[in-house]
């Protein structure tokens, strides 16, 4: 991973919000002769007694599910969106561009869910990514028996308790403020996922520049 500290998110509540602002994780692992295996799925984070956990569903009998069961390390990765930042919008540039994105990647050890536990998770799933709107006809509790017995025998639930956590907030922090700014400007033009990402920098415009202060470039050099 990245890792300079001024590109580092510290606020815990904001990379909690975070993974759940983008709950769909490029999860991976490797079963025990390294073999590596990748899924995309969605995943839900909860805190239980002070410590966070993933869980998740996937496909029993697949590439994933068996290199799981031979070795439960594993990697989840979320990402939100990102963008190219052309230098020709910095003060002096005369240097590379670069591309501003945030990831927050997420390492633990899989444990299986009992059936019971699938259950409780399927019905917290499905409620949620439909808008807690119980009525629904795909919620859990709406679907036909006939379904579900067809259903659940072919899926495993997930639960990875967080043991490592380490994130990029890569927002053109080493920027000086009228670069800063024209990054922004630029971005919130260009719409879509760079006008995502020109959000979050304008977050975090008066924590990065307080009144009266003077940008140190110094900081950022390695």
């Amino acid at each position: 991973m990245y890792n300079l500290s001024y590109f580092k998110e510290e606020d815990k509540k904001i990379l909690h919000q975070f993974i759940k602002d983008y709950p769909f994780a490029f999860l991976t692992g490797s079963d025990s002769s390294g073999r590596q295996v990748g899924t995309q799925v969605p995943i839900l984070i909860e805190e239980r007694e002070g410590e966070w956990y993933l869980q998740g569903h996937i496909m029993r009998n697949t590439d994933h599910h068996k290199a799981f069961a031979e070795n439960k390390n594993a990697l989840a990765v979320f990402t939100g969106p990102s963008s190219y930042v052309s230098a020709s919008w910095y003060t002096n540039p005369q240097s590379g561009s670069t591309w501003n994105y945030m990831s927050v990647h997420i390492q633990g050890n899989i444990e299986f869910m009992t059936d019971e536990g699938l259950i409780s998770f399927m019905k917290k799933l499905t409620l949620l990514f439909e808008q807690d709107d119980s009525k629904s006809p795909t919620v859990f509790d709406n679907l036909p028996k006939e379904y579900l017995d067809k259903m659940l025998p072919a899926i495993v639930g997930i639960e990875l308790k967080v043991e490592k956590l380490e994130n990029v907030f890569k927002l053109s922090q080493d920027r000086d403020e009228e670069s800063y700014r024209n990054i922004i400007r630029k971005l919130t033009k260009q719409g879509g996922n760079s006008a995502l990402i020109a959000d979050e920098m304008e977050k975090r415009l008066e924590q990065l520049f307080p009144p009266g202060t003077e940008w140190d470039a110094n900081k950022f050099l390695s």
